[in-house]
């Protein structure tokens, strides 16, 4: 489910607490977390809900003014049921704490070494985890299209990819490109190393 920063920063401060969106069937779950830019956001609540029987209330938790502006932000080709989904701020993502770190004890070392030694595994791609560190760190911001050209690989590929290393707390996303945590500097020096 994606949610809009200007909503993000309205749902951190508790000034909202709905959203609703139009799907075929539900992208979000009851009791789910949706990690974020501004961190964790729980799901209370997913219910199908008929145009007539929003409230002026309802609206105002959702951020808006009146029923036109809430059908505005609805993209053009928005089809299915309407869901008012209850939300709320739940935490800072831990993710966030964990890129900070610049020094692993060898445990920590050789449990994160196996997470990518695992990622490396599973692939079709065969090894890609270091080689993908490595490139973010010689070409940091880098566009993520002109990161897989220099890397020889289709950019969905890398992205999804890249979002596996950041839950690692290894990346660092910007608009656009990437560079290397705390974290991951270090560890990518530990490993060059060897």
């Amino acid at each position: 489910m994606l949610i809009k920063t200007i909503v993000l920063d309205g749902i951190k401060s508790g000034k909202i607490s709905l959203a609703f969106r139009k799907w075929n069937k539900p992208s979000a779950k009851k009791g789910s977390s949706i990690k974020t830019a501004v961190g964790i956001i729980e799901i209370i609540d997913v219910t199908i809900k008929k145009p007539e029987e929003i409230t002026i209330n309802d609206l105002k938790q959702a951020g808006f003014s009146g029923i036109e502006e809430l059908e505005k932000s609805f993209p053009a080709n928005a089809t299915g049921n309407l869901y008012e989904i209850r939300l709320k701020y739940k935490s800072e993502d831990p993710r966030l704490q964990l890129r900070k770190k610049t020094s692993l004890s060898p445990d920590e070392f050789m449990l994160l070494d196996e997470k990518l030694n695992r990622l490396d595994k599973n692939s079709k791609k065969g090894d890609w985890t270091i080689a993908v560190l490595k490139a973010i760190a010689n070409h940091p911001r880098l566009k993520a299209g002109d990161l897989a050209l220099k890397l020889g690989t289709e950019k969905e590929w890398l992205k999804l990819n890249i979002r596996k290393l950041k839950n690692l707390g290894l990346t660092i996303s910007y608009e656009p490109g990437y560079t290397l945590s705390p974290l991951g500097e270090y560890f990518l020096s530990i490993k060059l190393k060897d």
